[in-house]
C-alpha cells in the first residue's frame, strides 16, 4: 500500500479502485470516519481514483497528530 506523503502542509495520498462504484463507496467509509474523529478531508473523486489531503485547519492548517490519527483509520478500511 503507498505511504501517505507530507507536501506543502498536508498529508497526501491516491487511491485507486476497479471502478467508480467502489471509489464512492468508499468515500462513503471515510466519510463516516471523518465524522467519528470530527476531521474532515479535502478529497476529490474522478472515476476510479480518489485523492484525500488531510491538514488541521486549527492549528493554522499543518499536519498535526488529527491527521495521522485518521490518514491510519482511513488506510485500516482497505487492510
Amino acid at each position: 500500500m503507498a505511504m501517505w506523503l507530507e507536501e506543502k502542509n498536508t498529508l497526501k495520498k491516491t487511491f485507486q479502485f476497479r471502478d467508480f462504484s467502489e471509489a464512492f463507496a468508499f468515500m462513503t467509509r471515510v466519510a463516516f470516519l471523518a465524522e467519528q474523529h470530527n476531521h474532515h478531508p479535502w478529497w476529490s473523486n474522478v472515476w476510479n481514483t480518489v485523492n484525500i489531503e488531510l491538514t488541521t485547519h486549527d492549528a493554522g492548517n499543518t499536519i498535526t497528530e488529527k491527521d495521522y490519527t485518521l490518514a491510519k483509520a482511513i488506510d485500516a478500511l482497505l487492510s
